[in-house]
Order: structure tokens, then sequence, then C-alpha cells
């Protein structure tokens, strides 16, 4: 090689030539047709396209694979068949959607065979008194958490017939957390006052505030007995703070000069522990309502029955011995009533017999306590359960409105007020 314009110097400019001169093949000679045109060729061929005729610029291939010709009829459309969804689709391969989740019901105003007689909004407040305001009951009260494996939703509102004739909500409703951590227990009480009564709803709130109180200071012992599942323990302490509750509650209306059933209230609590590896579920209480279970789409009531003595004293059972221990025969009762001594104390009203169930959930169940005012219509107006159990088997529990929403699907004939509590597990 020489300077620009020099003259060549002879065999030192050889490699030049060698390198670039014209004589010089290509560094990667192949027998192989590799033009442009070849390769759409190839490529036609390979994914069943004819390659283009009579289009300016193109021409067969020469060697090598033919390509195949072109057909009258169009591809076929090719089958259905799944593929992972997210990955690249093969040629011939679609994506089947995955099924859609049956949605649930819509939420309804009522059930059953016509509309109820009030109308489904609040129509008049209760009457206020200016110097005692903290008497005054919301018209609804709705709460809600979730601890361990168990979501809480609870609610409380006044019936449709209180809500037309001013009448203030009868039912009272406590939910309460004792304790931190695993050793958490959530208390959830219930009350429902004596009917016709005025004092009646603050009756219910005293009985959720006394027995809150009760459960709260024996918060460490009755989370220790779940765990340990004594049930008979359970049992009987439950029993003991029920009466204790109520018999105050019977004090206050002694206080106040009136009887003990004008200031009366049935009670119903739920026990919850907090520690997700337990999962039984405590229910106590006095007084009528429900206790239902939903499993595997079907309801199921498990209320705790109570058997009540009836019929005539038998021997052995209630009634007097044939004779003395000795031996003298009795003589005939001939039915003359014995006045009452002035001296003894009047006879107490009968009491409603105590409720208990300890029950272990499993992953997937709804579990449902509530007062009368949903219980009876939940038991006598079969499309009523028909359409919670649509709205509440779905994967996710309901949020709080459409919990309200599903309480408060009215039916006729039964306009009470409505407390729930109902509990998702995991």
């Amino acid at each position: 090689m020489s300077q620009q314009g020099g003259r060549p110097t002879g065999h030192e400019d050889d490699w030049w030539g060698q390198l670039y001169g014209d004589f010089t093949e290509d560094t990667g000679p192949t027998a192989a047709p590799d033009s442009l045109d070849d390769r759409f060729a190839s490529a036609a061929g390979a994914v069943n396209q004819p390659a283009a005729a009579g289009v300016p610029g193109t021409k067969a291939p020469e060697t090598g694979a033919a390509v195949p010709s072109p057909r009258a009829d169009p591809d076929p459309v090719p089958g259905r068949s799944t593929f992972p969804p997210g990955l690249p689709k093969p040629p011939g391969f679609t994506v089947e959607p995955p099924p859609e989740p049956v949605p649930p019901p819509r939420p309804l105003d009522y059930v059953g065979h016509g509309p109820p007689t009030y109308a489904a909004e609040p129509t008049a407040l209760p009457p206020a008194d200016p110097d005692d305001l903290d008497d005054l009951v919301a018209d609804t009260v709705l709460d809600g958490a979730r601890y361990g494996v168990c979501t809480l939703r609870a609610v409380s509102l006044r019936g449709d017939s209180a809500r037309y004739r001013g009448e203030p909500r009868r039912d009272s409703l406590l939910t309460a957390r004792f304790g931190t951590g695993d050793h958490a227990l959530i208390l959830v009480a219930m009350a429902t006052g004596a009917r016709a009564t005025p004092g009646a709803h603050r009756a219910a709130a005293e009985a959720c505030h006394w027995i809150g109180r009760a459960v709260g200071r024996s918060q460490p012992k009755l989370a220790e007995d779940i765990r340990a599942a004594r049930r008979g323990d359970l049992k009987s302490g439950l029993h003991r703070l029920t009466d204790r509750s109520l018999g105050k509650l019977r004090a206050s209306a002694a206080e106040q000069g009136i009887e003990p059933e004008e200031y009366a209230a049935t009670l119903r609590c739920l026990l919850l522990p907090a520690d997700p590896e337990c999962r039984t579920r405590v229910f106590f209480g006095v007084g009528p309502g429900g206790l239902f279970r939903l499993r595997d789409g079907e309801w199921q009531d498990i209320e705790p029955r109570v058997t009540d003595v009836t019929g005539d004293p038998v021997v052995g059972f209630g009634s007097l011995p044939a004779e003395t221990p000795e031996g003298d025969r009795l003589t005939m009762d001939l039915g003359i009533t014995t006045p009452p001594s002035p001296y003894d104390p009047a006879p107490e009203p009968p009491r409603e017999p105590f409720r208990f169930r300890a029950s272990v959930a499993r992953p997937g169940d709804a579990l449902l306590m509530c007062t009368g005012g949903l219980a009876d219509p939940l038991r006598g107006e079969p499309e009523l359960a028909a359409h919670l159990t649509g709205r509440w088997s779905a994967a996710e529990p309901p949020g709080l409105a459409e919990f309200l929403a599903d309480t408060q699907v009215r039916v006729k004939g039964y306009a009470d007020d409505r407390t729930a509590a109902a509990v998702w597990e995991a």
C-alpha cells in the first residue's frame, strides 16, 4: 500500500488485491440460493402460505424445498384448545377464558306473597326529652371486624312498625373486644326489651351493659377455657354471669318501683376467640331468638332446645310420696285451697331457661345469631332463607352496606326490630 497518488510498488500490494480484489470469492459460499426471494419462499412454505405469484420483483426458488401451490379453499378455522394464559400462543392455539363466577342475587326490598304493610324507610322519630338526650336510640347500628380466621358483621335496626309509629328501637347491640393479640376475646351481645313497656330500650341496653362488664372482667379465664375446650366450666361460668346480669336488671326495676316483667329483656351472646388456631364458637343467653349455621349451601337451625316439664306430676318426679318414711300413709287431698300466708314472699315469675352451645366451625361456614325479629321470618318464609343463601355463599363475606341490605329484606307480617350478627369462617 502506497501514499495517495503514489505508484504501486509491486509485490507489496499483493495482500490488498487478495483481500479486496474482484477475483476473490465470498468467505461463506453456499450451494443453496440465498437471495431475499429465496428466504421469503422458504418462510411462506413453513407457515403454509403460498408465495406471491405474479408480483413484480419476486421469483420462485430455483432449488430447495418446493413451495405449496395456492389452494382454492381458505384455511380451516383451527379448533379451540387450551393454553396457559399469559404465555405467547403458538400458531393454531386459542386461549379459552376461565368460566365466569355466578354473581350473587341482587338485593331485594321484600320477599313473600306481597309487599309489607309499612313503608321501607323510617317515617317518624321517637319523642325526645331535652333533659335526657342520652336516652335517645339511633334507628340503625352497624358494626364489623375481622380477627383470626373469622369475619364479623353485626347490625341492629328498628322494625317497620316502630318506624311508622315513632317508637324507639327495643333491640340493643353491643360488640366489644377484651384483651390483646391471640388471647383477645370478642363479645357480641344483643337484647330485646319487653313489648309495650315505656323503658324497653333502656332495659335492653342495660342488659347488654351488665353482661359486657361481667365477660370483660372474666376474659382471661373464659379465653383459656375456650381454647382448652372445657365445655362444662364454660357452661356453668357463663350461666352464673348471665344470672347476675339479669338479677341486676331486676334490682333496677325494684329501684324504679315497677314490676320486674316490665323492665325485663331477653339476652343472646356470642364469644369469638381471636386466636386463629381456635375455631370454637360459644353461644349463650336467655330468651327466644335464632341461632343458624349456613354450611354447604344449606341452613341449619342449631338453636339449643329447651325441654319444659309439662303435664301432671307422676310418682317419683314432682309428686308427694305415697307414705312417710315411718310407714304412715298420707291422707287424701280434698283439694281445699290453703290461703297464702302474709309472711311469705310473693312468688317470682318463672324465669327463662339458660341456653348454651359450644361448636367448632369449619372453613366456609357462616354462623348467624339473631333476635326474634329476624329468626321468625327466617323460619317462616322459605324465600328469605333462599335469598340469604345466595347472598352469603360467595367466596368473600359481604361488606357492611351489603350486610345491612341483606338483613333488612322485609317479609309481610313481620315488622319487629331486627338484630343480627354473622360470622364467616375463612
